[in-house]
Parts: structure tokens; sequence; C-alpha cells
């Protein structure tokens, strides 16, 4: 069977996420988007475990549905062309800050549980390290090793994925607060991570670089602090929809089940570029170089980005794959390409309605960017639209890349283009 999951999520419990983040709107965005399996995310979360005991009921093997009386309300919101049962995973995401080879490490990771029981038992023992209950991503002063040794010994079929790898300031290899190995922050347990993951400023070609990432399969997440963000990253699975099947997929090297990643463009990423965003210094990593990494601005150092740190650490040339490599296929997000086409933001009432309509008529946000037919999309939401979405899936976009935690900004129509295409349109 062929699946979406996305399995980095948040909830309403983390900082700095929307107050509609439930299971309820993660059931309707999901559908929207064409995802079937969703982390829960914030697993260990006391309040949000509750609510996930409440609303949540056995469904296949370790994955779990939303109650009949959750989902119901919900499905009048959904277009018939959207509408596929969605399935929830245990999930959570941990930032650790510890010191490690006299150094502070900031690293974020990623626990998914096949069970109630075993996500409660790793809950058990975070709880009594540190504070679980102020924030959905718990911070503790808890090494990564030993994090990953809590979890495999609360359950040896929970998966631990360390998150967003690149990230400058809170990840396994970042710039800022990260190790030069993998190794160097796992240890003797490294042989226990099957995988990890790309975060939103990389790709798998990126990844490649790197040998020593070839032990590990990439998954690629949204990180999504709101339910509209889901599937801004996303893995495709053709196996059993269970969880041992998704375990099998990441663990035993041998196995096909994950068959590929959707993918940013890397660049539309926050920390793809160098620079410093209070002085609106956006710098490729010669730039840096040609200025011994000070800002121009203000003088002091600009955060390194991840084409600059996976520079630093590759020992193999772009064209060359990892062993374990899969395709994938980078997009940018509906809402965006429709805005471009329109000439708004993507929030705005014109790009929110162009997109329910398109759902309604063509189906999922998956489908429409990267299967439906592009006659199909032009009678729904026009030529320009049309065209915005052809141009994606051919890669031919530009991007002003993103920096120091400022998302990058998509260009896919040249000033007047649009005008001329609607101008061709209306002549044939």
């Amino acid at each position: 069977m062929k699946f979406y999951a996305d399995l980095h999520v948040h909830s309403k419990y983390s900082r700095a996420t929307a107050k509609d983040l439930d299971l309820e709107h993660l059931y309707l965005w999901a559908q929207y988007k064409g995802i079937h399996l969703v982390g829960t995310g914030d697993d260990v979360h006391p309040v949000w475990m509750k609510e996930l005991q409440e609303k949540l009921e056995p469904a296949q093997e370790g994955l779990f549905k939303l109650k009949d009386k959750y989902a119901k309300p919900m499905d009048t919101y959904v277009p018939k062309a959207c509408r596929a049962p969605v399935r929830f995973m245990l999930t959570v995401e941990i930032s650790n800050i510890y010191k490690r080879m006299d150094k502070v490490r900031k690293v974020h990771n990623l626990i998914w549980s096949p069970s109630f029981e075993a996500a409660q038992k790793v809950q058990a023992k975070l709880g009594a390290i540190g504070n679980i209950k102020s924030d959905g991503r718990p911070i503790l002063g808890l090494d990564s090793r030993d994090l990953l040794e809590i979890v495999l010994e609360a359950d040896p079929q929970n998966i631990f994925v360390p998150a967003h790898i690149w990230t400058p300031w809170f990840s396994a290899l970042g710039s800022m607060g990260g190790f030069d190995r993998m190794e160097d922050c796992f240890a003797d347990l490294t042989k226990h991570v099957y995988a990890v993951e790309t975060g939103l400023s990389s790709d798998p070609l990126m990844n490649w670089r790197l040998k020593q990432l070839d032990p590990f399969i990439l998954v690629s997440n949204s990180d999504a602090h709101s339910p509209s963000k889901l599937g801004r990253e996303a893995n495709i699975f053709d196996t059993e929809f269970s969880y041992s099947a998704i375990y099998k997929a990441l663990a035993d090297t041998k196995d096909k089940g994950l068959v590929g990643t959707i993918e940013f463009f890397p660049q539309e990423g926050k920390y793809h570029y160098d620079g410093h965003r209070l002085c609106q210094v956006r710098w490729h990593p010669r730039q840096t170089k040609e200025n011994n990494g000070l800002c121009t601005g203000c003088g002091k150092p600009v955060t390194v980005g991840v084409m600059a740190r996976v520079e630093e650490l590759a020992d193999r040339p772009e064209d060359e794959k990892s062993k374990r490599h899969r395709p994938y296929w980078n997009t940018v997000p509906l809402p965006e390409v429709i805005g471009e086409a329109k000439e708004v933001g993507p929030a705005s009432k014109a790009v929110q309605e162009a997109y329910m309509n398109m759902l309604t008529q063509i189906g999922n946000e998956f489908y429409i960017l990267l299967d439906a037919p592009l006659d199909q999309i032009r009678r729904s939401a026009g030529e320009v639209t049309a065209e915005g979405i052809a141009r994606m899936r051919k890669g031919e976009v530009k991007i002003a890349a993103g920096y120091d935690g400022e998302y990058g900004t998509v260009e896919i129509f040249k000033h007047g283009e649009r005008e001329k295409i609607e101008k061709q349109l209306a002549l044939f």
C-alpha cells in the first residue's frame, strides 16, 4: 500500500504553535494535503497525552484513529475528492541541551512509539529527569546518547530519529550546537539510529555528500506548528500500513518500504544560506568567507547556515549517491503557487478560496502538485496557476534563499509574465 506520512508535528501545547493545533484539525488538514499517517507530536506532555488517550482508538497495528464523535464533525469540511482515512502515530520531539566534548550541545531528537504503554514509559523516565509540563517539546539537560538509551529500554520497538540534523542551533550536525560526526553524538548506541531527518533547509542530494550518513535512511517531515503547514515535507511508503512495517522500512537496510520523500526546495528553508537577520545580511557561504564570518552591519558573527555546514563536512562529490538513497520530489506548497499566480500573499482570501476550489474539483494537495493533469488544473484554477505548477514540477523556480531564521521567498514568474500568459490564452 502506498501512503504519505508526516511524522514530525507539534500540538497546541508546544511554544509558538497555533491554538487549533489539535487532533481534529490535524485530521482535517491531513485530508486536504493527502497525508494518510500523521504524528501526534508532544506525546510526553501530560495534558496532551491525556487528550490523545481520550480521542484516539486503536486502528492498524501500532497506529490509531480519531474516534467517530470527534472525526464526524470535521468530515463536513472535507471535499469529497479529498476524503480518505487518516491514522496517527505516537510521536514527540525532545530538546536536549547538555555539555559534551567541552562544548554546550543543543540537539533535537524525535521519538516514535508503537503503543501508549511504550510512550508512557518514556514519559515517566523523562518526567523524573526534568520539566515535561511547561512545553510540548520539553527542554532537558540530558545527553542525546542517554536519551536514546532510555528510549530503547522503554521499548526496543521505539524509533529514534535525530531531527532536522543540519539546523544551526538545535541539531546533531548543526554549525552552532552540533557535532562533526554522528558517532560523537550517539557514541556506542549510534547503531540503533536507523534514520535521520533532513530538515527544511537541506534535501537528500546535500546529505548524500557525507559518507558518514550512508548507514542512515533519510526521512523528511513538516515540523508543523500549525495544521496548514502539514506536508511541507513528507515520506512516501509502499508497504503494509502498520507501525512494524514502518519500523522495518527504516531498520532493515534491505527493505524498500520507504520509497521516497517530498521535500521543500532547500533554499526556501529558514537556514539554507548564512546571514544575520537583524541586519538583513543574506550571504552565500563564499561571501561569509570573504568577510571573515562577520556581519558587515554590526560586526557580529553571522549564523552559518546549512549549505556551508554541509560543504564543510562533505567528503563526496555531488554526482554520487548514498547506498540507501531514495528518489525525492521538491515542491512548493500549493497556496504559495496560487499566490504567485495571483500576485497576492498565500494567506489572502483570494488564495484560500482558489485553494478550496481546487481541492473540491481536483483532489488533495499532493495529487495536485505531483500528479494531476495540467489540463484539469487549467480548468479549475486558470492558465497561470497551471503554468506555475508545471514550472515547479520541472524545478524552474527562483528562490531568495532563507537565512538566520528567515524563510526563503519563491519567485515562479518574472514581472509581466502573468499578463503575457493570460493574453496568449485569450488569443488562443
